[in-house]
């Protein structure tokens, strides 16, 4: 009977990702240069394997977005690269879109500590995978992303069969076809981005890729929950200097006010960008603003159109003199 490390190994040899590469044996040899022209020749061929997956993904994200019109959470589990990943994506979501915390989560094989340094034998429990979505006292209007480049982790596949059980929506990301994770999953995402410069190292193309479509998952289902307005981060969190410049530019672009309307929209309404824009566009008090979107369910253009604002659109402000601000 084959051992335990023996049965991984054969299954690492079987897959995409792992797979060593004879033409590159001397890439050590070779000039920085020629290693970063070889990388970046590597990475060039990223987007091509995910716009293969499109289909899949806006699929996944249909589905992610109802359930968080709902009420539901988006959850990220993974291990190592793919889990900090998720950790990545789910920690920028409330100054970008004003979100709560809790409502975009990612779960890390071996918690916070692991962000920064490995947890043996994390990434191999099943069962510490279903204690961390236990935690969030997981409903079925949530979806649970299980991120694993392999396809096969213990931890992502776990979290996937749980939260399935649990009646959650569930997405397998990873980066070899006919993976462990995809069967799991309800809605299946494999980026198969091949086997990598340095053998196994699945931090490079298929980290690549998956930081793409996380961005993709986050950012359109945020887009179809209302969060933005056309291509304006009108729910952006002012929680610092550079985004209260980018709260001030972007109710300029939507408006095409000038700097002192804008300075008073934006105090009467407490910096809130999507209320200050009503207070312009709409010509109505904060209260109103505020009542208008209410009923809206936060959806800046619903709520224009309600207020009777007429012809906005996010290009109203464009050529304004507002500066860039990065």
């Amino acid at each position: 009977m084959p051992s335990l490390h023996g049965e991984l190994r054969a299954q690492l040899d079987s897959l995409a990702t792992e797979a060593f590469r004879p033409e590159l044996a001397d890439v050590d040899r070779l000039s920085t240069l020629e290693i970063a022209r070889l990388m970046n020749g590597e990475d060039a061929s990223v987007p091509a394997a995910v716009a293969e997956q499109l289909p899949a993904i806006a699929r996944a994200i249909d589905a992610a977005a109802a359930r968080m019109a709902r009420g539901g959470r988006l959850v990220y589990a993974g291990a190592g690269t793919a889990g900090r990943l998720g950790v990545l994506d789910a920690s920028e979501c409330p100054p970008t879109f004003n979100t709560d915390p809790s409502e975009v989560v990612g779960l890390l094989a071996g918690g916070p500590a692991a962000m920064v340094q490995a947890v043996e034998g994390a990434e191999d429990s099943r069962e510490l995978a279903a204690a961390d979505l236990d935690a969030l006292k997981l409903s079925e209007d949530d979806t649970v992303v299980g991120v694993s480049a392999s396809g096969r982790t213990p931890y992502a596949v776990g979290a996937v069969e749980h939260a399935r059980r649990l009646g959650a929506l569930t997405v397998g990301l990873s980066c070899n076809a006919g993976s462990a994770l995809g069967a799991a999953a309800e809605h299946s995402v494999e980026v198969v981005t091949g086997p990598e410069l340095i053998t196994g190292s699945t931090r490079l193309k298929a980290g690549t890729a998956q930081k793409l479509v996380l961005n993709m998952i986050s950012t359109v289902t945020m887009i179809r929950l209302g969060k933005t307005y056309g291509n304006l981060m009108v729910d952006v969190r002012a929680s610092n200097d550079k985004l209260r410049a980018r709260s001030r530019r972007i109710v300029a672009l939507a408006t095409g006010a000038p700097d002192d309307r804008i300075e008073a929209a934006l105090e009467l309404t407490g910096g809130e960008v999507k209320n200050a824009i009503l207070v312009i566009l709409a010509d109505v008090g904060a209260p109103q603003a505020a009542e208008l979107l209410s009923r809206a369910d936060g959806r800046l253009r619903a709520a224009l159109a309600a207020g009777g604002a007429p012809g906005a659109g996010p290009a109203a402000g464009r050529g304004h003199g507002a500066s860039e601000c990065a």
